[in-house]
């Protein structure tokens, strides 16, 4: 698929976001617009995970640990085929399978997440039992970098290097906020790559909004190798909507009918 192909995949599930959490007047608008490119990529690209193929024991994993951010996780899994798209429409409702965090009764969910820190300690037990059992699949799993300020992500990054899961990418949203402020003001993580080098992973860095680096790079990991990966994808909260980019309120405000219309024109560019 070509970088426009991913560019377009990414903008329609920044549009699903948007009228999902309008419409619902519930959910993570900021969080889930950073991270559309990375899961354009994932479920266009890199994961051998389809609805065909959901059940498969040999079927590659995918973890959202920043599960507060399900709104782009479901319209990613609808745009795939996993879920019907009318299910977006009527999200948070009583009768919808859609909550607020992921849930995995939901097609193309693994794992319930949402308490910050446990998705990624959950992807780590994935990828150990692929290599326990013999399998192939790899495991993916993104975490937002506000996340890292729990500490259970640091005992799954020690248990990922000394158990040497090369199968397993962990993926970092680094979009430089969270909750209502910045991460920086809430408690510093950085220097990231440096302590993430120091815990054993195979380190890199790019601009998580640059699609056809990021194909480029799931392609070239070595995932047969002892060295677990880390991909520390620079993204900008709000991405696509310009009232909303980089602006903490937007972690959790809810849009006006108005400001959802106008963010829908913009993404419609």
């Amino acid at each position: 698929m070509k970088e426009t192909s991913y560019k377009t995949r990414a903008n329609e599930i920044r549009r699903k976001i948007v009228a999902m959490i309008t419409n619902a007047g519930g959910g993570h608008l900021g969080s889930s617009l950073s991270e559309a490119d990375i899961l354009a990529v994932l479920f266009f690209h890199t994961l051998n995970f389809t609805p065909e193929n959901r059940t498969d024991p040999n079927r590659d994993r995918f973890v959202l640990s920043k599960g507060h951010a399900s709104e782009g996780l479901y319209a990613a899994l609808a745009e795939v085929g996993f879920i019907p798209r009318d299910w977006l429409d009527s999200y948070l409702t009583h009768d919808c399978p859609l909550s607020i965090h992921p849930t995995n009764h939901v097609p193309g969910v693994e794992v319930c997440t949402g308490a910050l820190g446990h998705g990624f300690s959950v992807a780590v037990g994935m990828a150990l039992g692929a290599r326990k059992t013999g399998r192939s699949y790899r495991v993916f799993t993104l975490s937002g970098d506000g996340e890292l300020e729990e500490g259970a992500n640091w005992e799954a990054l020690m248990s990922a290097s000394y158990y040497k899961l090369g199968n397993l990418t962990f993926i970092v949203d680094a979009n430089g906020l969270q909750l209502a402020d910045f991460v920086a003001n809430t408690m510093e993580i950085r220097p990231l790559k440096e302590k993430l080098l120091a815990f054993g992973m195979d380190v890199h860095e790019l601009d998580g909004h640059d699609t056809e680096a990021m194909a480029v790079l799931f392609d070239s990991l070595d995932y047969s190798g002892d060295k677990p990966h880390a991909v520390i994808a620079h993204t900008t909260k709000g991405k696509g909507v310009s009232f909303m980019e980089n602006r903490p309120e937007w972690h959790h405000t809810i849009p006006t009918p108005e400001q959802g219309r106008l963010a829908l024109e913009e993404l419609a560019v």
